[in-house]
């Protein structure tokens, strides 16, 4: 496995300089808030007339951020895979992520099954080190980033954002001490389900240790598939916005990582995030199926509480219409039809996104002068 600390090559634009700080993935510095117009991309006017041309049209001004994709293990055996050109053999490339508007993207970085699985810290390392090697063999399109402020850098400099994460919790490998070091490493989202400290019982004390911890860090929580009282817990000692980056409706499909009504609602309380998963299983096999999830979402958690996760290349079946990376229009146009706003629309595609990880970097900032960084392994505390 190649080194982690080795540089990727900086990218500039004709006659600029990044002024990219020496770490190991070369993140821009954040831009403040302050820094970053009102709507954070200029949306225009929408026509009227054609929906599919209007959706084109206001995700020109409010791109998708997808909240799971799976394309860097998809292309650990693609060793001669362009993505700039194109690539026929995964979901995602350069030229759909453009056709579709793909302005952000979670890269899962997921446990695979089968031994790999049973070395979690190093199949996370050794995944970490792959999607690394992506980015730097596509500086003119990907930029892995961390903040806010720098997806917004990223997108004004015309690159899609690569946020590294969801991570399996198994990678922590029970030491808060690895959570620090994935962070360090990029690592912005952990899930939590799965592990022996976020069960069907709730979080132990360690699991409540890693949330604050990720708090302190601004690592967000994900808790797709984790059980009620894993998710309440979660909501309710969480200080940044907690997300679902698979999860649809279960009132209108009973799929296990999808949320029933009282957990949405608990979600859209506590300002979390509600990814909808386009594929066939969890939300059906057609654009009005996924369209129904996000009627039904909005409308239990509110407007601010939902998002979009495409989990292309996760070797999942997508509904029709939605097959790659491309098709993010032709779902912008039937909610179009169904009469979402402009508003609700640009939340959904990107304000939210936004919203969450700004909430998070805040929320980072500020614990890190209240609290030190904690030592405990699950051993020290779950044990007692």
């Amino acid at each position: 496995m190649a080194d982690l600390q080795d540089d990727i090559p900086r990218t500039t634009e004709v006659g600029e300089d990044d002024g990219l700080p020496d770490d190991p993935f070369h993140l821009p510095p954040d831009v403040p808030a302050g820094d970053v117009p009102a709507g954070d991309l200029p949306s225009g006017d929408v026509p009227a007339g054609d929906p599919l041309e209007r959706a084109r049209a206001l995700l020109a001004g409010h791109p998708v951020a997808d909240g799971y994709s799976g394309l860097p293990w998809a292309l650990r055996h693609l060793p001669g895979h362009d993505l700039q050109l194109g690539e026929a053999a995964v979901d995602t490339d350069l030229p759909r992520m453009r056709a579709g508007h793909v302005g952000a993207l979670f890269w899962s970085l997921h446990l695979p099954e089968g031994p790999a699985g049973e070395r979690p810290v190093a199949a996370t390392l050794e995944q970490l080190d792959l999607a690394r090697s992506v980015v730097e063999a596509h500086p003119e399109g990907l930029r892995l980033v961390r903040t806010a402020g720098q997806v917004i850098d990223a997108r004004n400099r015309g690159r899609v954002a690569v946020l590294l994460g969801p991570a399996h919790g198994a990678a922590l490998d029970g030491s808060l001490a690895v959570l620090r070091v994935l962070h360090a490493l990029g690592v912005r989202v952990l899930t939590l389900a799965g592990t022996t400290w976020a069960g069907d019982s709730g979080l132990s004390r360690f699991g409540e240790e890693v949330v604050r911890e990720m708090n302190r860090l601004g690592v967000l929580a994900d808790v797709t598939g984790a059980g009620p009282a894993t998710v309440r817990r979660t909501l309710a000692l969480s200080k940044t916005p907690v997300l679902c980056t698979r999860s649809a409706a279960r009132a209108l499909r009973p799929h296990p990582a999808n949320l029933s009504d009282d957990l949405l609602a608990a979600l859209g309380g506590a300002k979390g995030l509600c990814m909808v998963p386009l594929t066939a299983e969890q939300t059906g096999p057609a654009v009005p199926d996924v369209a129904d999830h996000l009627d039904h979402i909005r409308d239990v958690a509110g407007p601010e509480c939902v998002g979009l996760s495409g989990t292309y290349d996760s070797g999942v079946v997508h509904p029709r219409e939605l097959a790659d990376a491309s098709r993010y229009p032709h779902l912008i146009a039937e909610l179009l039809r169904r009469g979402w706003s402009e508003t609700e629309l640009s939340l959904l595609t990107w304000g939210n996104v936004q919203r969450v990880l700004r909430g998070a970097d805040f929320a980072s900032r500020a614990a890190q002068h209240r609290r030190e960084a904690p030592t405990p392994r699950i051993t020290d505390l779950d044990a007692l």
